[in-house]
């Protein structure tokens, strides 16, 4: 099992992107805090810390924090952008100190819908870069991609963009949107339906998996994702009772997290995923839970799938109790919200006409 503590280093960033869930608090990290959320790792015995932000880049404890999490023995991975470690040697500098692993945010193969989503010029070619860069120092790469109404039809086509540019990479991570924060709230154009991503997520999911390449997805309900139910990020959190904490800069705080679990709606009831799947985040609020169905499987497979192994007898006693748990937060029947009555699902119309179909 790894248990990996996430840390925000600022929430300052030169980007403004119109999903992002973690914008400036106007909360400072002291090098002391950064300290002490190190320790704090150490002591809970977790495997790793992922420097995340905002962006990480931009701040100075950065090189501290990676040097003392390398002198306590934890393996350091960042969030970031890709836009300052497009430069080698500043990236060459964080190797040194004991950076091994980045996970960059592309959020579309298309230049044109990348730059507009973060709403800066020029991104695109930064991350492309910066994955030139991550091959000749010898770490490795993850690509997280935020799923959004604008990339929800071509995740496929990203994806064989990477492979085919960048074979060195071998994992990636889609992060179905959080709409709870204020850019979402701001741009609800970007907040896609469920329905929109399906096939592509499915054929992105497909083609890695023929590659021989690995990749989770995190807020997606199984019943999206039923032929890869063990990529699932919760669900694997779920079957190998994991935890994980962030060190957030805002009213937050610090938060432990060892229960994985979202809305569910009464289709959840008679699905057969249902003791290892999270369900629906945000649901009732930005998600609506008419789009959630039942599916076919086995729930133990599922977990025999996540452990490469026959699971305990015990642990299949404590999954399978938790079918039909629903969550303290479960939203009542009040129906699909959304800020200002905005629709939550259909893009503005010229920010539509510029980036859908781009090629």
């Amino acid at each position: 099992m790894a248990n990996l503590g996430y840390l925000q280093l600022t929430r300052e960033c030169k980007q403004a992107c119109r999903f992002c869930s973690n914008p400036p608090s106007g909360v400072e990290l002291s090098d002391a805090e950064m300290r002490e959320s190190i320790d704090d790792l150490v002591a809970r015995d977790y495997d790793g810390v992922i420097l995340t932000g905002g962006e990480p880049t931009i701040a100075p404890l950065l090189l501290p924090a990676v040097h003392y999490a390398h002198a306590n023995g934890l393996f350091i991975r960042m969030i970031t952008n890709g836009q300052r470690v497009c430069d080698r040697p500043f990236l060459a500098e964080l190797v040194q100190a004991g950076l091994t692993h980045l996970h960059l945010s592309l959020h579309s193969s298309r230049a044109i819908v990348h730059d507009f989503v973060t709403q800066t010029a020029g991104s695109h070619e930064n991350i492309d870069r910066a994955l030139f860069h991550v091959a000749d120092l010898g770490i490795t790469a993850d690509i997280n991609t935020v799923i959004n109404a604008y990339n929800s039809d071509h995740l496929d086509e990203t994806v064989a963009w990477i492979i085919e540019r960048h074979p060195h990479v071998r994992h990636f991570v889609w992060n179905n949107m959080d709409p709870n924060m204020n850019r979402a709230e701001r741009n609800p154009d970007v907040i896609p339906r469920l329905g929109e991503f399906e096939l592509s997520l499915r054929r992105a999911m497909r083609h890695i998996a023929r590659t021989g390449r690995s990749f989770r997805a995190e807020r997606v309900p199984l019943c999206y994702m039923p032929e890869f139910a063990h990529c699932s990020t919760e669900t694997r959190k779920i079957v190998k009772e994991e935890e994980r904490c962030i060190r957030f800069l805002d009213k937050k705080g610090f938060v432990l997290q060892k229960q994985f679990l979202h809305g569910k709606s009464p289709a959840c009831d008679a699905c057969a995923l249902d003791p290892v799947c999270a369900g629906l985040y945000s649901m009732n609020y930005h998600y609506d839970p008419a789009e959630l169905f039942p599916v076919p499987g086995d729930p133990v497979q599922v977990m025999r799938a996540v452990l490469r192994r026959e699971p305990e007898p015990e642990l299949v006693e404590r999954i399978l109790a938790r079918r039909g748990l629903r969550s303290d937060e479960q939203p009542d029947d009040h129906g699909l919200r959304s800020p200002g009555g905005a629709s939550v699902s259909e893009p503005h119309a010229e920010s539509a006409r510029i980036v859908r179909g781009a090629k």
